[in-house]
């Protein structure tokens, strides 16, 4: 029987010990768990990479602490925009979503685009009308709005910048220094015992951001990818430098074409490739013999993995 495996994530950048109470990574650690097992949970029983995958993704968002449904931050104009993708490996089915408002989970969304119409990516109102016509529960903007992406926006506000995803400072504040940066998204990948792998990704995007950006967690190819020959993959990172290097399917490629490893293939791409053209950030992958790779560039990024009897929860280096 294959050895099914599960990996998530909840961003990466500069996360450092000093940035978070022994309270605070308590609360991410245990949040990470429970995702975590939430998927695995559904591997362990015979179901689906597919189904694992939306159901991890599905925890992270409702968990404020991590930009992705419930946390996400905040836009110039005070909404929360979000973006989500989902791929499988098998018959390279894919859904994606941008600039979504309200839908409490954006990644089933992006499933049912995948799953219940003919088309690959939708946005903004017709991705949510579509959203009404699939009864995919909504929530009101109180649901959205916690006190640490308000207080992250008001401070962006006051320089009139677009800011990463921030840590919270030592002091507990949040802290908009461009030196001090996560790229807030969340993301899981997994490997079924029928062999079929699946990736993840949703996010909420980038604080003040404006003029309807989109980054690449929900552009299959760029921050999610699946393909049962080689494996899944879903990223964290700055985004557009992601997009350019067109970072999941890269990976997948060295495998196919040039016959790496996952491991290989990850340190080509996350180590060498992005870093020469400054990008930041990280991913997590699985292959379709079920070994995990967590590799990142930064100082830091919330992941955690499960394949049998192996099991890792970590936030720093």
């Amino acid at each position: 029987m294959r050895k099914a495996g599960i990996a998530i994530h909840g961003g990466a950048g500069t996360i450092l010990r000093s940035s978070l109470s022994p309270e605070k990574e308590q609360q991410y650690t245990s949040a990470l768990r429970e995702a975590l097992n939430a998927g695995y949970s559904i591997l362990r029983a015979g179901g689906s990479a597919l189904d694992a995958v939306e159901t991890a993704i599905g925890n992270l968002e409702d968990c404020p602490l991590f930009n992705a449904g419930r946390g996400s931050v905040y836009n110039n104009e005070g909404g929360h925009e979000m973006d989500a993708s989902i791929m499988t490996g098998a018959g390279f089915g894919a859904g994606a979503v941008a600039l979504i408002r309200n839908v409490k989970n954006p990644i089933s969304l992006a499933r049912a685009v995948m799953e219940k119409s003919e088309h690959v990516f939708l946005c903004g109102a017709g991705a949510e009308q579509f959203a009404r016509n699939m009864n995919l529960p909504f929530e009101g903007d109180d649901y959205f709005n916690t006190a640490f992406r308000f207080e992250q926006w008001q401070e962006a506000l006051k320089s009139s910048g677009t800011f990463l995803d921030h840590n919270i400072g030592a002091n507990g504040n949040a802290n908009t220094a461009q030196h001090d940066k996560k790229f807030g998204t969340v993301g899981a990948v997994a490997l079924d015992i029928n062999g079929n792998l699946a990736a993840g990704t949703s996010t909420g995007g980038m604080t003040n951001k404006k003029f309807g950006r989109v980054g690449d967690s929900p552009i299959i190819g760029a921050g999610t990818y699946a393909n049962n020959n080689t494996c899944a993959i879903s990223c964290t990172g700055h985004g557009e430098l992601f997009i350019r290097s067109v970072v999941a399917y890269d990976v997948s490629c060295l495998m196919e074409y040039k016959g790496l490893t996952l491991a290989e293939a990850c340190h080509e791409v996350v180590m060498k490739k992005l870093v020469a053209i400054g990008g930041e950030g990280g991913l997590i992958a699985i292959d379709r013999h079920g070994n995990i790779q967590m590799p990142f560039n930064s100082e830091g990024m919330y992941r955690a993995m499960k394949n049998g009897s192996d099991e890792l929860i970590a936030i720093y280096k």
